[in-house]
């Protein structure tokens, strides 16, 4: 049998424990908006996702890249909002083959009553546990895993969305 390098073991004892970390921090946070809120934290970060872009909107592929899930998970969570009145599906207006989620007045008002206990969680279960330095190291391996995210230079025409399944 093979033997195993020292560093593979290293390398993959590292990707164990970031697993580890991300999902108990996902629960933990998970919990305790659930039990305090009743909101999934899942429907917490697509809510919040859609607030930042320009009309409360994007297009079910560029969302569910955001969030790291596939559009057919994405549709499920946009249908579970949805019966909730937090956000509706709409046609792109320049292209009618894309569908947006955009999220509703409901919606907004949800978010913001649930985003002071969201960053509390976040604050005791994660920020405030790293240095500044690290908070923005994790950023950086962040957007090396999944690519940066772009705010202020978001579409939400065909442009934007078309590009993305042409490419």
């Amino acid at each position: 049998m093979e033997s195993i390098e020292s560093a593979d073991v290293d390398t993959q004892h590292s990707v164990r424990v970031f697993s580890s970390a991300a999902r108990w921090l996902t629960e933990q946070v998970g919990q305790e908006i659930r039990r305090e809120t009743g909101m999934w934290q899942i429907h917490y970060e697509m809510l919040s996702w859609l607030a930042e872009a320009p009309e409360g909107q994007l297009g079910l592929t560029r969302l569910a890249r955001r969030m790291g899930i596939s559009t057919s998970r994405l549709s499920h969570l946009v249908d579970r909002t949805r019966e909730h009145g937090w956000v509706e599906r709409v046609p792109d207006p320049v292209s009618r083959r894309i569908v947006l989620a955009r999220l509703t007045g409901a919606g907004r008002d949800a978010l913001r009553a649930a985003a002071p206990l969201q960053l509390a969680c976040v604050r005791s279960h994660f920020l405030d546990r790293l240095t500044p330095a690290q908070v923005e190291q994790l950023r950086e391996i962040s957007e090396a895993l999944i690519g940066p995210v772009d705010h202020h230079d978001e579409g939400v025409g065909a442009d934007s969305e078309y590009a993305e399944r042409s490419a």
